[in-house]
């Protein structure tokens, strides 16, 4: 079922997410609601059902309320203006992209160390983009990788701001052109670090897969996501 949107104290007006700066599961509650989001040039909308947490970076759920640290989902849209040609050497290699949505996709599909899946163009709201999913290419030991991350884009010219701690984690992008100017938005699953020197067969039993439902569910958040021209 589809949560009715927060009220707020103008009619018809959707309310700002009410945390800033917080992103991921347990950083902040969210209730149940559709969401406006002032992060890009262009504002977008988000619905969110019960559980979710986090903020204006990002929001993400648990797969287990019991065991929080076993595994959550998390759709996320802090910048990514820098990405390393390989996720792996990345530090002090980490590539300053225009602002266009080609250039993020380019950099991301050419990435070494990575994979991802053909372009499918799509429609989000408003506005045009491309997706695809992203993921670790083969048995990489992430252990061996700089500072023991796998990055993937960041937000700074000197760290890593989004990178993965094992060879589970997978994404789904949406690079979205605003006119010139791109907005990036993922889903992911995520379980945290693990012995890097165990094989897939191995990980998966220290790592079972993420709930189905809630993966769907992440997903329904996802697409819920429209950008609103102000034109």
């Amino acid at each position: 079922m589809t949560p009715s949107p927060v009220p707020t104290t103008e009619a018809g007006a959707v309310a700002q997410l009410p945390c800033s700066g917080d992103i991921g599961p347990g950083s902040c509650d969210i209730d149940a609601g559709t969401y406006v989001v002032t992060s890009f040039m262009e504002p977008f909308e988000i619905t969110v059902p019960d559980g979710w947490s986090g903020g204006d970076g990002g929001l993400g759920k648990v797969d287990d309320p019991d065991h929080p640290d076993e595994g959550a989902v998390f759709v996320g849209w802090w910048p990514a203006d820098y990405v390393p040609t390989d996720a792996c050497a990345w530090q002090d290699a980490l590539v300053k992209l225009d602002q266009s949505a080609e250039a993020f996709v380019e950099a991301m599909t050419a990435q070494t160390s990575t994979a991802s899946t053909p372009l499918v163009k799509v429609v989000v709201g408003d506005y045009s983009g491309f997706e695809f999913d992203h993921s670790v290419k083969g048995d990489v030991d992430i252990a061996a990788c700089d500072r023991d991350k796998f990055c993937i884009h960041s937000s700074f010219s000197n760290e890593c701001s989004r990178w993965y701690s094992n060879r589970g984690e997978r994404e789904t992008y949406r690079v979205v052109d605003l006119n010139g100017q791109r907005a990036v938005i993922w889903v992911a699953q995520f379980h945290p670090p693990i012995n890097p020197e165990l094989t897939r067969e191995a990980w998966v039993v220290f790592h079972p897969p993420i709930n189905p439902e809630l993966m769907r569910e992440a997903r329904a958040v996802f697409d819920s996501i429209v950008f609103k021209s102000n034109k």
